[in-house]
């Protein structure tokens, strides 16, 4: 049916459609449409461990989708191995002037210049507790940190992804974060530090060599107060140069974090169709393929094993996810080909896995 929907959904507006969508996952949370989600996209299971953690299945959600963790229930529902909610800012903002968000149906993308819209870290704090109410998770944040062993605190495993506010200084950036990571540690399975968006101003410049070493040092020093282990991840752009990539990378080992999401989107434009493809913004989806793999080539090659490294960038079908596999991504995540092929895109790929 996806293929008909989708010819409805593509004639709305690209965000008012997003929306639309991310109510109808809200719904998903609610028995019995719950219960029958699980049964239609029920797949083979396939663990993986990283981060200390096991994952039902390598192929996560990745952050841009539910922005405030509204939709944790019925997304779990398509069979995902984890979620990755945000991006989560300490402040409500309502990021960039619309339209911000274009699709490129003649090239299988998107273009989106969304800049951090959210409710803020409280209202996804509160979310996230309903979300997970019963659960370990809540149980710890009512316990406090007591705990070292680093085991999934939910049903499904919940990545927070984290951003700073556009009007925080870039050298008082790590404030943010640390502020972040202190809220969402009691429930998140693992925490992502977003550095690489190219929609906030001068984000990306977190990522060359003397600020990434000053960010990461001190969030490093923030989490060896912690009694409670957390795994930290870095996303990563996929527009650095080759220099750059292994300034970041060796930052990144050096400061013992402990994974690598590679990529985020790009602002290469080649080789497009669409009338939209002047607009600024981060290019996502099919274009995106090529530059997100040779970029996994690369991390792969330099992290040797030391850190497991998610892919995530132009994964459209089933054939692109065994690939980054193959490559060397130890878990993929989902966007953009959900978009174009619909939820039942995880199934495809587990079955074929």
């Amino acid at each position: 049916m996806y293929p008909f929907f989708r010819s409805l959904l593509f004639r709305l507006d690209p965000e008012i459609a997003h929306q639309l969508t991310l109510q109808l996952m809200r719904m998903g949370g609610i028995e019995p449409i719950h219960s029958i989600l699980q049964a239609r996209y029920s797949a083979p299971s396939k663990p993986v461990n990283a981060f200390g953690l096991t994952f039902k299945n390598p192929v996560g959600l990745a952050a841009g989708y539910d922005k405030d963790a509204v939709a944790i229930k019925g997304l779990s529902a398509l069979n995902f191995g984890h979620l990755e909610v945000g991006t989560v800012t300490p402040n409500p903002q309502p990021g960039n002037p619309r339209p911000r968000v274009f699709r490129l149906l003649e090239d299988e993308a998107v273009i989106n210049r969304m800049g951090f819209p959210g409710r803020g870290a409280d209202f996804a704090l509160m979310s996230l507790r309903g979300a997970l109410k019963g659960r370990r998770g809540n149980l710890l944040a009512n316990a406090g940190i007591a705990s070292g062993k680093n085991t999934p605190r939910n049903d499904i495993i919940i990545g927070i992804n984290l951003g700073k506010n556009k009007d925080t200084p870039l050298e008082e950036a790590a404030s943010d974060y640390i502020e972040l990571m202190r809220q969402f540690v009691l429930l998140a399975d693992y925490l992502t530090i977003n550095i690489s968006s190219p929609n906030t101003v001068g984000l990306r410049r977190l990522q060359g060599r003397e600020m990434l070493e000053i960010l990461l040092g001190e969030i490093n020093a923030e989490r060896g107060t912690w009694n409670l282990k957390c795994p930290i991840l870095i996303k990563i752009a996929p527009d650095l140069s080759n220099e750059e990539l292994d300034d970041a990378i060796g930052i990144i080992l050096d400061k013992h974090m402990d994974g690598i999401i590679a990529t985020n989107t790009t602002l290469a434009r080649e080789r497009l169709q669409s009338k939209y493809q002047g607009e600024a913004g981060g290019l996502s989806g099919s274009p995106l393929r090529a530059r997100s793999e040779a970029v996994l080539r690369q991390v792969v090659k330099r992290v040797n094993g030391k850190v497991p490294i998610v892919s995530v960038g132009g994964i459209m079908n089933p054939e692109d996810a065994k690939c980054r596999l193959d490559l060397g991504a130890t878990l993929i995540q989902l966007y953009t080909g959900l978009i174009y092929q619909g939820p039942g895109l995880v199934k495809k790929i587990l079955v074929e896995l």
